[in-house]
């Protein structure tokens, strides 16, 4: 924790899945996945949006610049990121678990620290990309 900022968490409800955790996974631990989610990417909002294995980079307006790269991969239950550029650093972390064998749950978890200035104008944006990105994750075809 930094002198003037304290970690501030935001978390995504619980997103039902109708794939397998494992399915799910394989999916999010390899970000060249993000192709099959290209064409819902709000074009108005994102530009420059490209990926390989492991980083994603893309220009949100009115943020600017962001990458982020995988950190960590806890197969088959949670896959870390965190920023490689952004105007404010934060990690990320998508957990999938089991429900059943053909349905999964999964939530979006964003940790940044933030100052009480910064948090006060960034706390609903961030709480509302973070719900956006976690329904995004869950209409995803996991085949």
């Amino acid at each position: 924790m930094g002198l003037f900022g304290s970690e501030s968490k935001f978390e995504s409800s619980v997103k039902f899945v109708p794939y397998s955790q494992e399915a799910v996974y394989k999916n999010i631990s390899d970000l060249r996945n993000l192709e099959k989610v290209r064409d819902r990417v709000p074009e108005d909002k994102v530009n420059d949006f490209s990926f390989d294995e492991d980083t994603v980079s893309l220009n949100v307006a009115p943020v600017g610049e962001l990458k982020l790269r995988i950190c960590e991969r806890e197969e088959p239950k949670c896959v870390k990121f965190e920023t490689v550029q952004s105007p404010v650093p934060f990690n990320v972390w998508v957990q999938v678990l089991p429900v059943d064998d053909n349905n999964a749950k999964m939530k979006v978890t964003v940790k940044a620290e933030l100052n009480p200035f910064i948090k006060s104008m960034v706390e609903k944006p961030l709480q509302d990309g973070v719900e956006k990105i976690a329904d995004a994750l869950a209409q995803v075809h996991y085949t």
